[in-house]
């Protein structure tokens, strides 16, 4: 049977049928990602966040936005250049990720602390420098979330040598409910299509888990550090005065 035209409308129905699947599958696990979080701000830590390729706009989600956090900070491949030193050409290698080494420098760079947490973004959750880093920082002892399409990285071999994928190695696993592949309009080519789903759910768990967060650390007496926008009155005074108790420690993809 021929895909119908995909239109607007079709992809605004299966939006709101993954937003509503995220909300239910993940019942159990967006409270349990809010005790970490929760956990992290009361013990003055960090919650860091990385992502590669388009994982990091839910990687923002997390670090440096209006409403969001203060106590966040966000590696990216950038980092490399912007506070590591390495010369940009690295940031054009296509193979930039399977950089044998990758993790520790990128963790190094971000300068945790014991008591922080990190929050890695995956959809397929079997990219090489993605595991690498889960195992970084679980070795060190740090709590992790993680952030991945179960569906997604159930249907691809597990490509570290160690056949770990993030799911496996997180406190708390958030499924972003994505198909594997993503994109969720059928197009008349045979395995084809658009429009990518997980941004839209991903951002909307790492919204819930906040909200979550926050209303355990109101319950326990704590004055949650929360940004405001920048771009209303006082705005950037009040947000510098709340990073000014974090200083050097949060990061926003090399800045």
């Amino acid at each position: 049977m021929p895909q119908p035209t995909p239109t607007a409308a079709h992809f605004a129905d299966l939006a709101r049928a993954a937003l509503d699947r995220a909300v239910a599958v993940n019942q159990d696990s967006v409270p349990a990602a809010a005790r970490l979080f929760a956990d992290c701000v009361a013990a003055d830590g960090v919650i860091h966040a990385f992502g590669t390729g388009h994982s990091q706009a839910a990687a923002l989600e997390v670090a440096g936005r209006a409403g969001g956090l203060v106590p966040t900070s966000r590696i990216a491949l950038a980092d490399l250049v912007l506070r590591g030193g390495e010369d940009p050409a690295v940031l054009q290698d296509p193979l930039l990720e399977r950089r044998p080494g990758l993790a520790d420098r990128l963790y190094a760079l971000a300068t945790p602390r014991p008591q922080d947490l990190f929050v890695i973004i995956s959809n397929s959750g079997v990219n090489n420098s993605i595991v690498d880093m889960a195992l970084k920082v679980t070795d060190a002892g740090h709590p992790l979330v993680a952030l991945t399409s179960l569906d997604h990285t159930h249907a691809v071999p597990a490509l570290h040598p160690g056949g770990k994928r993030l799911a496996d190695l997180a406190d708390a696993v958030l499924d972003n409910c994505a198909p594997a592949g993503d994109a969720v309009l059928p197009l008349p080519t045979p395995g084809t299509a658009l429009c990518g789903i997980s941004t839209l759910t991903s951002s909307l768990l790492v919204q819930m888990v906040v909200a979550e967060a926050v209303a355990l650390l109101l319950a326990e007496g704590h004055e949650p550090p929360v940004y405001v926008s920048a771009n209303l009155p006082g705005g950037h005074e009040r947000n510098a005065l709340l990073e000014a108790r974090y200083a050097g420690r949060l990061h926003r993809g090399g800045h």
